[in-house]
């Protein structure tokens, strides 16, 4: 079998350092990464960006306080949104611009960016660093970056 398709092994007990502390019934508990908070200086614009340019679908803009405003946005087909937003600890304790290289897995790396230089977006040219995997980057108006990856092994399994 070749070695790019074998899945990566989760980490074992012996290499997180030791012996669970947890009783046998208590092992495993679900956690889903469901929300990436992407600091940004104007909420509008990187609304806009996302949800005309890049395509995520607005669920949530809301403004539960004086002061406070919260977007999720969500790419299309994942289960993981990017928060943006004001007010709070969270977006406003964060310098706009830090977030680099979160990764959207598509199947067709070549659609995607076709897709995105259509709308605007400034996408770097595809790269394929070899078995199957290639990348592209574009940048949202703070400089915050996406990945595109395709993985030809997964795209079968994704998609």
């Amino acid at each position: 079998m070749d070695e790019r398709r074998v899945p990566r092994r989760r980490a074992t007990k012996a290499r997180q350092g030791g012996a669970s502390r947890l009783r046998p019934e208590e092992e495993r508990m679900d956690m889903k990464l469901e929300l990436v908070l992407i600091p940004v200086s104007d909420v509008d614009r990187a609304k806009t960006f996302y949800t005309e340019r890049v395509g995520f679908i607005e669920d949530v803009d809301v403004r539960p306080m004086e002061g406070v405003r919260v977007v999720q946005l969500t790419p299309p087909g994942s289960a993981c949104s990017i928060g943006l937003g004001q007010g709070l600890p969270a977006y406003d304790d964060v310098a706009p611009g830090v977030v680099k290289a979160l990764h959207l897995v598509v199947a067709d790396i070549e659609q995607a960016h076709a897709a995105l230089v259509g709308r605007g977006v400034q996408v770097s040219p595809v790269q394929d660093v070899g078995g199957g995997v290639k990348y592209a980057t574009f940048a949202d108006p703070d400089g915050n970056t996406m990945t595109l990856q395709e993985m030809s092994w997964r795209t079968g399994d994704q998609f």
